[in-house]
């Protein structure tokens, strides 16, 4: 049987003055070698990604992490603390795309800047910047130059729900590289991790979803030596499988 077919949005950058458009290996490397599927990377820019044509091959969706932010004003009426962190061809396809999966079911892993898309694209809000708030504490990466240290172990969740089972753990030491944060949850979503701080880290569409999960976290760093890497994308690549057995329905 050939492998299910996972789709990632790419993300917009500039290259000696070219547009490019980009996702970093460690995403669809994991896809490939730990949740077991084909990643197929899609374009941005306008015509360039019909999302029925897309959501036609995907057996399953994963959005990256990213080093841009979702542009505020589709969530509230803020400025963006700062222009150049935007990117308005990803924002264009990644929204509409979430919410279609959901409606479809069709299994969907998000990732930082995906699981704060999941969370808008549902109505939801964010914190521009959580280190800014009172009561949150700083969840920015390390600075650092060595990458081990940027996506080492920073601070533990306290799980709950089906993640809570399917880890088979309270609790759960994980990576932490974002400015964004969830301030608002959008309501058709469930709230399944918490940092110390009481900021949530992950969030699960409602029952009758496969799999539809976002974290803020990144599993996707050395996914096949972490434990609860290793459930996470292999679970997706299940719930991709299983969607191929069944036929993509629409």
């Amino acid at each position: 049987m050939s492998r299910p077919i996972v789709v990632i949005p790419s993300c917009t950058k500039d290259i000696g003055g070219l547009t490019f458009d980009v996702v970093g290996r460690k995403y669809s490397a994991a896809v490939a070698e730990v949740s077991e599927c084909q990643p197929l990377l899609i374009p941005l820019g306008k015509s360039m990604a019909d999302i029925g044509s897309v959501l036609e091959v995907a057996d399953g969706i994963l959005l990256s992490g990213s080093l841009s932010n979702v542009e505020p004003l589709h969530y509230g009426d803020e400025q963006p603390l700062d222009p150049k962190s935007v990117d308005r061809d990803r924002d264009a396809l990644t929204l509409p795309l979430i919410r279609t999966a959901v409606e479809r079911k069709i299994p969907l892993f998000a990732i930082c800047r995906g699981f704060q898309e999941f969370n808008v694209a549902l109505g939801g809000t964010l914190h521009q910047a959580v280190h800014t708030v009172d009561g949150h504490h700083d969840h920015r990466e390390p600075a650092d130059e060595d990458y081990e240290i940027k996506f080492g172990p920073k601070h533990q969740v306290r799980l709950a729900g089906e993640l809570k089972n399917w880890l088979g753990k309270e609790q759960l030491t994980v990576n932490s590289l974002h400015w964004q944060g969830i301030k608002k949850l959008a309501a058709p979503l469930v709230a399944e991790a918490f940092a110390e701080d009481g900021l949530i880290e992950a969030i699960r569409a409602p029952d009758g979803n496969a799999f539809s999960l976002g974290v803020q976290w990144h599993p996707e760093w050395h996914p096949d030596t972490n434990p609860a890497s290793v459930v996470l994308f292999r679970r997706f690549g299940d719930a991709a499988r299983s969607r191929i057995a069944k036929g993509r329905a629409a």
